[in-house]
Order: structure tokens, then C-alpha cells, then sequence
């Protein structure tokens, strides 16, 4: 915590001192976090952090359930990789908001467009990493658990995907915080509410202070999913990773 405080202790004696050209365009933190208080209590910040979570919440979920399914059968099954694996190696490298403009056409401006947005997002690092984990199990797990006499749907739900985790987590802690960056951008552009509208209309007004606000809600979210992911990571593999 110490480099964070030093930084935020900066920034205040640089701004009260004017050290800063422009003084309207580099609040105080002390203003800021007035500011912050602020929107929680008028609820402007509540409303517009509770739908930007939950459309990342249906977006990263629905997302990553469809990329761990696609990924354990390309990675468990070489027809399902041999046909998949052409298409997400195509798709994979374009970006979430590339799609953008796309969507706009398809689905429309409502509340669907982020979440297929951050589905998006979502599925194909979830699939891309689930496939390599699965691929990757030594051969030799697979051979004790059939010579002991295990299934097939056995060995891959007790031997190959607890293996394949931490090559899942990955994908998941990748996209944990990239979800929240996707949202902000689609809201920023298409979407009337959510943290990301919030930003915007703040940048019309030219209130700096509540652009800081949300970007430390934005800062704090990612960091939040990033570390919960790790933290279940640990919880599920400590033992024998």
C-alpha cells in the first residue's frame, strides 16, 4: 500500500499547489473522493455501476461456460479440433469492440449489444486456453485411468480437466478484466446507460472529477474479478498443482 498512498499524497500537493497547467483539468483526490461520495449518494453511481455489472456478469459467464465446452471437446476429441480450430484461429485475433459496428446492425442498440459484446470477449481466450490445457494432460494420466478401468467421460471429468485448470484460469484471469474494459468501451459509444454513459456524459459537461471516479470503479473491478479468479484457482488446485 505504501507506493499507493505516496502516489495519492502526489497528487494531492500537486494539485493544491497549481503544480499542475490547467487546474480545472487536475483535481484534487480529495475532491475526488467528495465527488465519489457524492454520486453514491444522489444513486447516479449505484445505477450506473449495477447495470455495467451486470451485463458483464451475463456477458463473462454465458461466455466462458460456451469457450470451456467448445475447448474440452477440441482438446479431448481431434475431428471437433480438426474442424473448430481453423475457425477461432481466424476469429480469435480480431478485436471484442471490432465487432462493434457489426452488432449495431444485427442486434441493434439495446441492452443485448455489450453482453454479446463481452460474450465475445469472452468465449474465445476461455476456449483457445481451455483447448491447449486439455491437449497438453500427459498422455500417461489418460493410460493409468483407462488401465484402472475408468471411462471415458470418466477420465475427462476426474484425470483431463482437473489438469487442464490452471491453463483455464489463465484464460479466465485474461479475460476477468478485459470484460470490464469492453463493457466501458460499448457503453461509451452505443449504450445510453452504465458507467461507461456516465463517462461520457461527464467528458460533455467537462467533469473531470467524475471520470476519475469511474475510472477507479473501472480500476478496482478489474482488479477485483483478476484477484477472485485467483484466489478460486488456489482454493481448487493447491493441493496437487
Amino acid at each position: 500500500m505504501l507506493p499507493v498512498l505516496v502516489f495519492l499524497a502526489l497528487w494531492e500537493v500537486m494539485a493544491r499547489l497549481g503544480a499542475v497547467p490547467g487546474q480545472i483539468f487536475f483535481p484534487a483526490f480529495s475532491e475526488v473522493i467528495g465527488e465519489f461520495f457524492s454520486l453514491i449518494v444522489s444513486g447516479v453511481l449505484a445505477e450506473s455501476f449495477f447495470r455495467s455489472l451486470l451485463r458483464v456478469l451475463i456477458g463473462f459467464f454465458t461466455g466462458s461456460a460456451c469457450g470451456l465446452l467448445v475447448g474440452v471437446l477440441m482438446g479431448w476429441r481431434g475431428l471437433v479440433d480438426r474442424a473448430f480450430s481453423p475457425i477461432i484461429s481466424l476469429m480469435y485475433p480480431i478485436p471484442a469492440l471490432g465487432w462493434l459496428p457489426l452488432l449495431m446492425l444485427w442486434i441493434g442498440i439495446n441492452e443485448l449489444l455489450p453482453i454479446a459484446i463481452i460474450f465475445i470477449c469472452s468465449f474465445f481466450p476461455v476456449c483457445y486456453n481451455t483447448a491447449t490445457g486439455v491437449k497438453n494432460v500427459a498422455r500417461d494420466y489418460i493410460r493409468a485411468a483407462r488401465t484402472l478401468g475408468a471411462s471415458e467421460i470418466r477420465t475427462l471429468i476426474t484425470v483431463i480437466v482437473p489438469l487442464a485448470l490452471p491453463s483455464i484460469f489463465t484464460g479466465l484471469r485474461l479475460e476477468a478484466g478485459m470484460a470490464w474494459r469492453v463493457v466501458i468501451a460499448a457503453e461509451m459509444v452505443a449504450i445510453p446507460t452504465g458507467i461507461g454513459a456516465l463517462m461520457m456524459r461527464a467528458e460533455s459537461l467537462i467533469r473531470i472529477d467524475v471520470i476519475i471516479v469511474c475510472l477507479m470503479v473501472l480500476s478496482v473491478m478489474c482488479f477485483s474479478f483478476e484477484k477472485s479468479l485467483s484466489y478460486f484457482e488456489q482454493r481448487l488446485t493447491a493441493k496437487w498443482s
